[in-house]
């Protein structure tokens, strides 16, 4: 351990199939009178009664559902000008992860002095004087426990991070239930993404052996239950179990993060709008590939967690591992290629020099990556 240990906790964390239907009392509880709901259309049907049950106590809601992709600043922005007209007490975000980065930044940003790009980067945000609430409906950014948010900044197309512990909600409700309406493609890539979580922060550079224990158990029951929450999306059993190693997955991010599947998936989705979860599936396999030399031991203890046997060698284990992970991205229908998601190969020079300005980031991975590295990375990828 080369760096100390900093984790931020929700203030009151919720799990279970039918929790979101206790919020309403809650809130109600605690007098707030205004609630402010960032989501999505396809979630509204899912979301009338928590609505009704809110109005009935006496408290105001108003619903935003503008955020339908990867949110840039000016989308923000956007959804500021509603939300400050109408003041309200508390911020819920219920949806994806882009959903509740945005809610993470409209409950910082109702009542503050700073301007959103004042505290871009680490550190910088001077407080939050609403109430957050977060509830993921899909199972994978992690976002809901994370003192992180991402934004696209449209002026250059590089995604920028806010990090700061005002960014943690201050309740989290995470219903399994949720997502059992989210399509097979998106539950692969977002389940996918959850185990990058745990993946990277467990073969990190500067891993814990306190985050270690999330890392192991998340990267467990993802491996063990993604393929049936995907193949047969009723399965409660499957979707309760990934939504836990997500949210274990979530809770590696802020101490210890991630490392260079995430710097080197940042360009695919600012040049060419691919899912976040789809850009690092498609490149887990071969970072994983690059790194395992680096850190055998600790690629091997992935493969246990993967659910493989253990070979004669650290290194034979660790290659186990990376099979797994092309077996579960293959039964998953994850595409196997970046050509197959129509990557051209003559970009990868620019994507190589813009994944290294991740530097947040890559200053984690257990090997170095140079920028020869980074291409041939993605043309490994390609």
């Amino acid at each position: 351990m080369t760096q100390a240990l900093h984790i931020h906790f929700p203030g009151k964390l919720v799990f279970g199939n039918g929790t979101l239907s206790q919020l309403a009392g809650d809130l109600a509880g605690m007098g707030k009178k205004k609630v402010f709901i960032v989501t999505i259309s396809p979630l509204l049907g899912q979301l009338e009664p928590l609505i009704a049950q809110l109005t009935a106590r006496g408290i105001a809601v108003q619903t935003d559902t503008s955020i339908v992709r990867e949110p840039t600043f000016a989308d923000c922005r956007a959804l500021m000008a509603v939300a400050e007209p109408f003041d309200p007490e508390v911020v819920l975000g219920i949806g994806g992860g882009s959903v509740l980065d945005v809610a993470k930044l409209v409950a910082a940003q109702l009542g503050n002095t700073q301007t959103l790009t004042d505290y871009v980067g680490i550190g910088l945000l001077a407080g939050r004087s609403r109430t957050l609430i977060c509830v993921p409906a899909t199972s994978g950014t992690g976002s809901e426990v994370s003192p992180n948010a991402i934004l696209v900044d449209e002026t250059d197309g590089q995604k920028k991070g806010i990090i700061s512990p005002f960014l943690v909600p201050d309740m989290v409700y995470v219903d399994p239930l949720l997502t059992l309406s989210v399509p097979p493609a998106i539950t692969a890539a977002t389940g996918i993404d959850a185990l990058t979580h745990c993946l990277e922060a467990y073969t990190n550079k500067f891993a814990q052996p306190l985050i270690d224990v999330y890392a192991f158990e998340g990267m467990r029951l993802i491996a063990a239950h993604l393929v049936r929450a995907v193949t047969n999306g009723a399965d409660e059993e499957a979707r309760s179990q990934v939504a836990m190693g997500s949210l274990l997955g979530g809770f590696c991010l802020g101490p210890v993060n991630t490392a260079g599947v995430h710097a080197l998936a940042y360009p695919l989705g600012s040049l060419f709008h691919l899912p976040h979860g789809l850009s690092n599936a498609l490149l887990l396999p071969y970072v994983m590939a690059f790194n395992a030399p680096a850190a055998p031991a600790r690629y091997a203890q992935v493969a246990l967690a993967l659910g493989c046997e253990r070979g004669e060698t650290d290194e034979e284990t660790a290659r186990r591992g990376i099979d797994k992970i092309r077996e579960l991205n293959q039964a998953c229908g994850i595409p196997a290629r970046l050509r197959e998601v129509n990557i051209p190969y003559d970009v990868i020079p620019e994507m190589a020099e813009d994944a290294l300005k991740i530097t947040r980031l890559l200053k984690n991975n257990p090997r170095e990556i140079t920028l020869a590295d980074a291409i041939t990375i993605y043309e490994a990828a390609y």
